[in-house]
C-alpha cells in the first residue's frame, strides 16, 4: 500500500516551489495516481507503443523516469533482442528509489539509470523515447533544442511519446479544464486546501504548452507526424513518428 500524499494537507505559512525531493518520492505513487487523470492508461499504453516500435539492438529512453513506471511498462513487453532501456532523472532521490523498484522486477531487459539533466545528456541509436510529464518542468526556452536533439538520435521508424499537462488557447475552455481537473482531485480525496496549496507550489515550476505548440515543436524538430492518442481534461499524450 503506497504512502498517502498529505504533503499539503495542513495550512503552510510559506509555500515553497515544488521539488522532487525525498518527501515527494515517499508519496509519489499515490500523488500521481490521484492527481493525473488517465495516468494508469498512459503508462500501460507506453509499454504497448514500445513493443510496437522498439527495434533490435537499440536504446529505449525514459526521460524524467521518476520511480520507473514507464520503464517497467516497457520492460514487461516482448522487446526485440539487444534492446536496452535507459532511464534518466535529475532527482537523486528518485533515481535511488527507482533502482530499488527495478531490483524487485524479474523481467530481464537490461536497464541503465542515470542521475542527470536530460537537456545535457547524450542520446544515440534510439527507437523509443518517452517523456511522460517531464517536458513541462523544463524552462520553455530550452524545449525546442531538446526535442531536436532527441529526434536526431532516433532511428528511422522510431517514436517519441510525450505526455503533458496542457493549456488551451481559448481562456474559457482552459478554465473549464482546470476546474474539471481540480474536481478530479477532490473526488480522489484531496481537500480544497490541498488543491490550492499544491497549485501555488507548482505554479511557476510546471509551465504548460498547448497541444498545437507541442505538435509544431515535434514536426519542426524532425518528426514526420505527431498526433494525440490520449486526452482527459487538460492532460494529453502525443505519439510522434520519425519515418
Amino acid at each position: 500500500m503506497p504512502n498517502k500524499d498529505n504533503l499539503f494537507s495542513e495550512p503552510l505559512d510559506q509555500i515553497a516551489p515544488f521539488r522532487f525531493d525525498q518527501s515527494v518520492v515517499d508519496v509519489f505513487p499515490d500523488m500521481i495516481k490521484r492527481s493525473v487523470p488517465g495516468y494508469p492508461t498512459i503508462i500501460a499504453m507506453t509499454g504497448v507503443l514500445a513493443a510496437r516500435y522498439a527495434q533490435p539492438n537499440t536504446h529505449l529512453y525514459d526521460l524524467g523516469c521518476s520511480l520507473g513506471a514507464s520503464i517497467l511498462s516497457m520492460r514487461q513487453q516482448p522487446l526485440p533482442d539487444g534492446c536496452k532501456i535507459i532511464g534518466i532523472d535529475n532527482s537523486p532521490s528518485m533515481i535511488k528509489r527507482c533502482q530499488s523498484v527495478l531490483d524487485t522486477d524479474s523481467n530481464t531487459t537490461p536497464v541503465e539509470l542515470s542521475c542527470a539533466d536530460i537537456s545535457n545528456a547524450e542520446y544515440e541509436n534510439a527507437s523509443v523515447i518517452v517523456l511522460n510529464f517531464t517536458l513541462q518542468f523544463l524552462r520553455p526556452e530550452g524545449r525546442d533544442a531538446l526535442i531536436q536533439k532527441l529526434v536526431a538520435s532516433l532511428c528511422p521508424g522510431g517514436i517519441l511519446v510525450i505526455s503533458e499537462k496542457v493549456e488551451f488557447t481559448e481562456p474559457t475552455l482552459d478554465q473549464l479544464n482546470i476546474e474539471l481537473h481540480h474536481e478530479f482531485k477532490r473526488r480522489n480525496g484531496y481537500s480544497d486546501l490541498e488543491v490550492a496549496q499544491k497549485r501555488s507550489a507548482i505554479e511557476n515550476v510546471l509551465i504548460r504548452d498547448s497541444i498545437e505548440t507541442h505538435r509544431k515543436r515535434l514536426l519542426n524538430g524532425g518528426c514526420d507526424s505527431a498526433n494525440v492518442w490520449f486526452q482527459c481534461f487538460n492532460f494529453a499524450s502525443i505519439v510522434a513518428l520519425k519515418a
